[in-house]
């Protein structure tokens, strides 16, 4: 009996355990060099081949997506948490702060994710679009609780969110905190 389902093959146990092996050596190698360190560094570190990296996983985005499959989940999981309470600017400013650790896992990692919110083609959009819905929504209910100053929208969520976490990066986390704390104070109604 096929354990899979019908029609459906259950990958070979080497396939499983190259997949773990790229995973593994790609979070290294990315945290080591960047997420846009060489592939081929990955497939040496995981003791493979570039073909079997390929194989599993096309292209830089569909590897970098696969890294960050678990922690999409756990951030989503917050932010959903977040949208069950009480909405304030401070619950704005944890989502932020929350995105903005997240994207700033990999050096480089923040310009991959901007671009992808675009890119129909990304395996990364569809985790970029439900972040950008996570802060709309609190937006949104942190207006209904009369949080927000005037005409402040999720755009400016967003814009902070991009520009907080290539602060992270290039300036260090001390700088990025305190763009986040100016400008949610800003925010404020």
């Amino acid at each position: 009996m096929n354990e899979a389902g019908p029609g459906i093959r259950r990958p070979r146990a080497d396939a499983v355990r190259n997949r773990r092996l790229l995973l593994a050596a790609a979070d290294e190698v990315f945290r080591a060099g960047g997420a846009d360190a060489p592939l081929e560094h990955v497939a040496r570190r995981a003791g493979v081949g570039i073909g079997t990296l390929y194989g599993h996983f096309p292209t830089r985005r569909a590897l970098i997506a696969a890294l960050l499959a678990e922690r999409n989940g756990d951030l989503f999981d917050f932010g959903d948490r977040l949208i069950g309470a009480t909405v304030t600017i401070d619950t704005i400013g944890e989502w932020v702060r929350a995105v903005v650790r997240h994207a700033s896992t990999y050096q480089g990692l923040t310009v991959v994710l901007a671009e992808s919110l675009d890119d129909h083609s990304s395996e990364l959009q569809e985790a970029c679009l439900r972040m950008n819905s996570i802060g709309a929504e609190l937006v949104a209910l942190a207006e209904r609780t009369a949080e927000l100053a005037p005409g402040a929208a999720a755009a400016d969520v967003f814009t902070l969110i991009n520009a907080a976490a290539w602060t992270c990066e290039y300036a260090g986390p001390d700088r990025a905190e305190r763009l986040i704390d100016l400008v949610l104070e800003g925010l404020r109604a």
